[in-house]
Parts: C-alpha cells; sequence; structure tokens
C-alpha cells in the first residue's frame, strides 16, 4: 500500500531528525542546570546575550562552545555563521581548525606509545630517529619526548622566524621553557618511525587510539571530503579568507579538525582517566616547567606547563589549558580533573582567543 506524500514526508523529517542531533543537549538544555566552578548556577539566557554581544565586539562570525559538569556536556551553544558572505549559519556539524589544542591532544596521543612500551619519554629522541637537519650542534641528542611535550628543547617556535629560516637550538635542552611548535613536529616524525608508517598512518594511529576509543568524532589531523565539506570559513580582520594550505604532514602542533562536542568529549576521558593507565595521567598533568613570570600567559593566570597541558591556577581553582591560533580560527579549554569541570570554545575569527577568555570568566564571575 502506498503511503500518501504527507506520510512520506513526515516520516523523512522524523528520520532525518534522528540521523541529525549528534547531541541531544540543544533540545534539553532549557531544563538543565548549568554550573560554574564554584558550583553556582549560570544563567543561560543572560549567558547567551553576553555571548552574542562579545562575539560581536571581537568581530566573531560563527563559534561552537560547550560546558561540562561533574563529566557531562550539560550545555552547547553554536552561534553566527561559518559562511557569512553566504549567510551559512554554524550548526552542530561545523567544523574549525583547533591549531595548537592539537598539542595536547598529541601529547595524550604519545602516552599511548609509553603505555605500549614503544616510547620513554626521558630517551633522547635521536636514539629512534636522527634529525639531519640539526645534527651539528650536538646539543639536539639530548633532546627527549619529555621536553618536546613541555616546550624546553631550546628550539624556537618555528624556523621562519631565525636567520635564512634555519633551524637553531637557543640554548641547552631541559634547562629552560621556551615554546615550540617546530619540537612537536620533530616528535610526530619520532613517533611515525617508532609505529613503522609514515605522517598518514600516524593520522590512522590517532583515530583508532585517541578519536574513537574517547568518542572525539567527527574530527582529524587529515580532514577528508566529508569534513571539509562542513569546515567553516576562516576570518582576518572581519575579511573572509581562503583555507590554509598546510605542508602534508601530521600536524602535531596545529593540525586539528574538530568543534565543541568531540572535543569535549575527549576531555570528559581526561576526567575519566579513559585511554591510558593511571601513571601516564599522571605524568601528562604533572608540573614540568614554571613559566616565565614575563610570559604573557602569566597575566591569564598560567604557573606551570605539563606534558602539552598549560596548568593554571584562576579564582582559586587549578585548571588545565591550551589556546589554539592559526590564521582565520582561534580557540580555547580549561578542565578541572577535580571537579570534572570543562569549558571549550571554537571560532572562526583570527585570534579572539581573549574573547573566549572573557566569555570564561563571565562564566565563573572572574
Amino acid at each position: 500500500m502506498r503511503l500518501p506524500l504527507v506520510r512520506i514526508f513526515s516520516l523523512l523529517l522524523i528520520l532525518g531528525l534522528v540521523f541529525n542531533c549528534r547531541s541531544p543537549i540543544q533540545d534539553t538544555k532549557a531544563s538543565l542546570t548549568v554550573k560554574n566552578l564554584n558550583g553556582e548556577a549560570i544563567q543561560i539566557d543572560s549567558l547567551q546575550q553576553f555571548i552574542r554581544t562579545a562575539m560581536k565586539e571581537a568581530g566573531a562570525p560563527g563559534l561552537s562552545m560547550a560546558i561540562i559538569n561533574d563529566g557531562k556536556i550539560v550545555y552547547h551553544t553554536v552561534e553566527g555563521y561559518a559562511d557569512v558572505e553566504n549567510e551559512i549559519p554554524v550548526t552542530e556539524q561545523t567544523i574549525f581548525e583547533g591549531a595548537s589544542m592539537s598539542k595536547p591532544l598529541f601529547a595524550y596521543l604519545i602516552m599511548t606509545l609509553v603505555d605500549d612500551g614503544k616510547l620513554n619519554l626521558d630517551k633522547p629522541l635521536y636514539q629512534y630517529l636522527e634529525f639531519p637537519e640539526i645534527a651539528e650542534d650536538e646539543r639536539y641528542k639530548k633532546i627527549t619526548a619529555r621536553m618536546v611535550l613541555s616546550h624546553t628543547t631550546g628550539f624556537p617556535n618555528w624556523r621562519r622566524s631565525q636567520p635564512e629560516g634555519k633551524l637553531r637550538i637557543q640554548f641547552e635542552p631541559g634547562l629552560a621553557y621556551q615554546y615550540s611548535g617546530e619540537a612537536y613536529q620533530y616528535l610526530a616524525q619520532v613517533a611515525a618511525h617508532i609505529l613503522g608508517t609514515d605522517y598518514r598512518g600516524l593520522g590512522d594511529y590517532f583515530q583508532e587510539r585517541v578519536a574513537k576509543p574517547t568518542r572525539m568524532l567527527p574530527s582529524n589531523f587529515f580532514p577528508d571530503s566529508a569534513i571539509l565539506a562542513y569546515k567553516a570559513i576562516p576570518y582576518l580582520n572581519d575579511k573572509r579568507m581562503e583555507w590554509i594550505k598546510f605542508p602534508p604532514q601530521f600536524g602535531a602542533a596545529y593540525g586539528i579538525h574538530a568543534e565543541a562536542v568531540g572535543f569535549s568529549n575527549w576531555m570528559i576521558a581526561l576526567m575519566n582517566e579513559q585511554g591510558l593507565q593511571k601513571e601516564s595521567f599522571e605524568a601528562l598533568f604533572e608540573a614540568q616547567v614554571p613559566l616565565p613570570p614575563d610570559d604573557y600567559l602569566a597575566a591569564a593566570g598560567v604557573k606551570d606547563w605539563t606534558l602539552g597541558f598549560a596548568k593554571a591556577e584562576i579564582g582559586g581553582h587549578t585548571l588545565y589549558a591550551h589556546t589554539g591560533k592559526n590564521p582565520g580560527f582561534s580557540g580555547l579549554f580549561l578542565l578541572s580533573r577535580e571537579q570534572d569541570w570543562g569549558y571549550v570554545m571554537f571560532a572562526n575569527a583570527n585570534n579572539v582567543v581573549g574573547f573566549e577568555m572573557e566569555v570564561f570568566r563571565y562564566l565563573n564571575g572572574f
């Protein structure tokens, strides 16, 4: 028996709602109590209004944001446009570049190799894989995975900032803090070599050992056409940009593509100590090096660097965090292990981490 067209349309609509609803948060948030770090209820209407006003002032076209209470996502919102010119709104499917938020994800990946007995945090990396570009400096033979993840290798952030674009060690490895994406990329080469694969294979390893077990989906260091179809347009000073074409490598320092719900699921896995041995979680969050008091992050409360995370003291709370800044994209997350509380935001605007931090402070009355 044939169904009337109205019945068919209704059935398709219902199925569409079922299969496209990646999280029930949007439908139920009106009945939820969302709390800040101090356990105080957040007024959702006031929060929404603050976000919309602040994002306009910051020049952020669109965003994806989530809040975690007691190890669960209790609030998720999307605002604004993924594509301003074509009036395409940000949806639950919209993907952003996470930029340097990749680094703590990569640190987690590295700890899976530690758990499997394939990598020792304190064994010099050249004993796994030599690095000819810097081999003329014998100090490079002292560099370990622990130094890379805690930014104490002596490498600059990127070699392009150095004379003639040449990579150089700037101080004795292990003695001081200096943020370095170059170091993370060296460790990515080592990780791929240990696994007997290439950069693509390392990306597959991330999917199998990190993204899938923690439900950090959709996310990828090598975004496929399905992810790119939902990727937001980047904006710089309110002007539309083209997506940056990155080198064909595993961007341990910059390459993750994600959104707030999937990223929150990974944060919850950290809170639940999922996927790693207990000793590895303790190592991951242990302070490795104090942040110099004149570093710009010190003003935001960051005191130390762990293996991949900034460790901050804010409002009497210990938080683990990281920012992300790629051309046309910005991101920020903070989590409390003691309270199983978290906050994450992605935006398709250049360097609006200050706005994302402003929302965090509003949430918590700081």
